[in-house]
């Protein structure tokens, strides 16, 4: 079966896929790994098949849904660059890796237990999320905006950091303080 080639899901099969992902997302976050696999097609509009035809394990589900939403995260940054300024377009992005971590760690568990088994739900998301953080700090840089003498890993540690202790949904308001904190740090002083 190796030869065998993928067709490419039907239009209303993907976006049925989209919205598992989604109402998983929000599913795993509010209620974490116990919740129903039954509760999340329901929140997706779909049926149980559905869902199990697309993702037939948890495991699968999990590992689908968070390479998901690393994707979305750094699929944002070309789009947020393309509609704001470079600065504007950077901390908007930030606002969504608050985002990302806030669904990561709703998941944090099973992550860690697919690790275990061999999985490797991480993959290149360290890699991924570093290139789309060096590409808005680079457009910042070269618009003038941000200091040129700060790389991103030290950037993607601060934001980490601010994630770490503040990315729960109670902890928001602290946390997008402390990244405009950071980011004005960042800012050229004119």
């Amino acid at each position: 079966m190796s030869g065998e080639t993928l067709r490419p899901l039907r239009a209303d099969a993907r976006r049925n896929r989209e919205k598992i992902l989604a109402a998983a997302v929000r599913v795993f976050t509010a209620q974490g790994l116990d919740a129903h696999l039954e509760g999340i097609a329901k929140e997706a509009g779909v049926g149980s098949a559905t869902l199990y035809r697309n993702f037939p394990t948890r495991q699968a589900l999990i590992e689908a849904v968070y390479r998901n939403e690393v994707a979305r995260l750094c699929e944002a940054a070309p789009a947020l660059l393309a509609q704001k300024s470079p600065f504007e377009a950077l901390r908007a992005w930030t606002r969504l890796f608050l985002d990302y971590v806030t669904a990561k760690y709703g998941m944090i568990d099973a992550l860690r237990a697919i690790a275990a088994t061999g999985g490797n739900p991480y993959g290149h998301s360290r890699e991924m999320i570093q290139a789309a953080l060096t590409s808005l700090m680079e457009a910042c840089v070269a618009a003038g905006e941000i200091r040129a003498d700060i790389p991103p890993t030290d950037i993607a540690a601060a934001l980490e950091g601010i994630a770490l202790t503040s990315a729960g949904a109670e902890h928001r308001q602290q946390a997008e303080r402390l990244l405009d904190l950071t980011l004005d740090g960042l800012s050229v002083r004119r």
